[in-house]
């Protein structure tokens, strides 16, 4: 048997011709993240066993991106960026995308579009990393986080490890991984205008639940998924972990490489699979035949359509996060919103402040992406996790009652957004932005708007 690229890329960071699935190999990682979450226990992990003068393996490879609690006035979320400040001053380590604007004792933010922040503020971590060029095909990327797992779509292993786990990386360059067995999802035929990614993973999910992939690589193959941008690429890969996935992968091809090269300079080499590469399922989806999917309270694998829970009134609809909060997402939102007015509480949120620019860059009919959310009601927030993980009072778009809200997120468990009762269908952000126009779950088919073409200001 062959081997999957997984596997393949398993076995070249271990200095190994082949590894098969359950072996543990010692691999060498080309880039470790962490964010602020995460960071002051990596870090104090770090210290107490290597010493707080020990040098970290390689001060290029390690990235640090504060970005799920920096809108905020909470003494606690500041001291964790402080720590990342601190450590990446006293380590050497260049690439850390500091929140330095915020001022002591932090208040509020008000976005200023016209000028925008002199800071290497980036956002959320999922995408600061491709956007900064942090992602190759063929490498080994781990991070404090557990939708690591999105830059799978770059043809690379990539998956998220626990604060003690990124202490012994960050100490030596090395960890020791199982390999996982490999599951196939193919998506065949051409996809509907009304679909994006986030249907075809949730409808995934729902297929095999949301233990479904436990400790498994979920490679995504097919011409729908070879049709998908890197945006939409990102999507499918970041949800991996919501059925139990290692990682999600999809191969590189001409996309992901034209998206690489844009951004960094370093070589790469890309990973394929075998043709009989030895998969522990194979599963194939007809994208023309699906419909729009949503994943009800309070889980992932709790799969529906639209039609199945179009009764549910919402309080609130959310468009943001590392899932939901990119370019091609807020198009896909805006083309519903245009000339429209939201009945339920709207909350757009970019996830790094390079989307956020795009939202005054590209227009549709005339009007920026912004002007479409403003003029129909929405909240816009700075570029950040925002309340995808809840985060203290004061984070914006936090769910403080008890609401229904349809968002855009990756995970809908209790508490999640802010309130243990909270009530989060996750969706597309068609669907998310249909539902905010008519207060409760809507099928985005007939709202669509295909009628003008994306520009530039």
């Amino acid at each position: 048997m062959g081997m999957t690229i997984t596997q393949k890329i398993l076995a070249r960071h271990a200095g190994r011709d082949s590894v098969a699935e359950g072996e543990n190999v010692w691999v060498d990682v080309d880039v470790l993240m962490t964010n602020d979450v995460i960071a002051p226990q990596m870090i104090g992990v770090f210290e107490s066993q290597a010493g707080s003068d020990a040098p970290v393996w390689d001060a290029d490879k390690v990235v640090l991106i504060p970005d799920h609690y920096i809108f905020t006035a909470d003494q606690h979320a500041h001291r964790n960026i402080e720590t990342m400040r601190d450590f990446a001053k006293r380590k050497g380590i260049r690439h850390f995308y500091d929140a330095d604007f915020l001022p002591e004792g932090f208040q509020g933010y008000t976005p200023c579009y016209e000028s925008p922040l002199e800071t290497d503020y980036m956002g959320v971590c999922h995408l600061t990393l491709p956007q900064k060029g942090h992602t190759r095909p063929g490498e080994l990327l781990l991070g404090t986080d557990s939708h690591t797992c999105t830059h799978g779509a770059f043809g690379e292993f990539s998956s998220g490890i626990g604060s003690t786990d990124g202490a012994f990386v960050l100490a030596t360059g090395k960890l020791w991984l199982k390999v996982p067995a490999s599951m196939l999802f193919t998506f065949s035929g051409e996809m509907p205008p009304y679909l994006m990614a986030k249907d075809l993973i949730l409808h995934a999910i729902g297929e095999i639940g949301a233990d479904g992939a436990t400790y498994r690589a979920m490679e995504f193959a097919g011409e729908a998924i070879s049709g998908l941008n890197m945006d939409e690429r990102m999507t499918i890969c970041n949800m991996a972990i919501e059925a139990g996935g290692k990682n999600g992968i999809i191969a590189a091809d001409e996309v992901t490489e034209r998206f690489v090269r844009q951004r960094s300079d370093k070589p790469f080499e890309t990973v394929f699979s075998d043709s009989k590469a030895d998969y522990v399922s194979a599963m194939e989806f007809d994208v023309s035949a699906m419909e729009p999917t949503l994943a009800c309270p309070h889980s992932p694998g709790i799969r529906a359509t639209e039609r199945q829970v179009e009764d549910v009134e919402i309080d609130r609809s959310y468009i943001g996060s590392c899932t939901g909060g990119k370019t091609t997402d807020f198009i896909a939102a805006a083309r519903v919103l245009r000339g429209r007015e939201v009945r339920a509480e709207t909350f757009i949120v970019p996830a790094t402040t390079e989307i956020d620019a795009e939202l005054d860059r590209l227009t549709i009919g005339g009007r920026t992406l912004r002007q479409i959310f403003v003029e129909a009601g929405c909240k816009v927030g700075p570029a950040s996790c925002a309340a995808c993980l809840g985060g203290p009072e004061d984070t914006f778009g936090r769910a403080n009652e008890p609401l229904t809200v349809v968002s855009t997120t990756n995970r809908n468990f209790p508490g999640r957004m802010g309130h243990a009762e909270a009530r989060i269908y996750l969706a597309s952000p068609l669907t998310a932005a249909a539902s905010a126009v008519t207060g409760h779950i809507t099928d985005p088919r007939e709202m669509i708007d295909f009628d003008r073409t994306i520009g530039a200001a």
